[in-house]
């Protein structure tokens, strides 16, 4: 079965429950999918996934220095070829998500458009995009698979 990672960094709670709910959706579809805090993973055991999913609260028009260095970590590794996605809640600009993915994008992960944002704690119809981007991620990793 394909596996996803879902690493996130959550400072107010709001990018957590994005995670949750993105490992939900890719559940539904049957994908193995871990989703844990970036301090809970080695960008190692990351590496190995099928896929890898990403998101940080977006702090001063950037994403979280801690889950930049992990990007970069991951990259040191080797991630190319992987299936990636963006996502991230902020208060009132938003960068993280799209940083997230150009980052990803340059180390030749193909990255599923649009990143997902959401401002402040995500409502019941954020949730179901992130669910759906759960399931977006899942289609994608069983179309690589065939």
């Amino acid at each position: 079965m394909p596996k996803l990672a879902i690493v996130y960094l959550s400072t107010q709670g709001s990018t957590k429950m994005m995670a949750e709910a993105i490992a939900e959706g890719a559940r539904e579809k049957h994908i193995d999918a871990d989703v844990n805090n970036f301090y809970e993973w080695d960008p190692i055991d990351v590496a190995k996934y099928d896929a890898i999913c990403i998101g940080s609260s977006t702090f001063y028009y950037t994403m979280l220095e801690p889950i930049a260095k992990f990007i970069d970590k991951l990259i040191e590794i080797g991630i190319e070829g992987k299936i990636g996605a963006a996502f991230g809640s902020y208060g009132w600009s938003g960068e993280a998500p799209v940083q997230i993915a150009e980052k990803l994008r340059k180390a030749g992960v193909d990255v599923i458009d649009p990143v997902l944002r959401v401002q402040y704690i995500p409502d019941k119809k954020d949730l179901a995009e992130c669910i759906r981007l759960g399931k977006d991620l899942a289609l994608k990793m069983k179309k690589k698979q065939k």
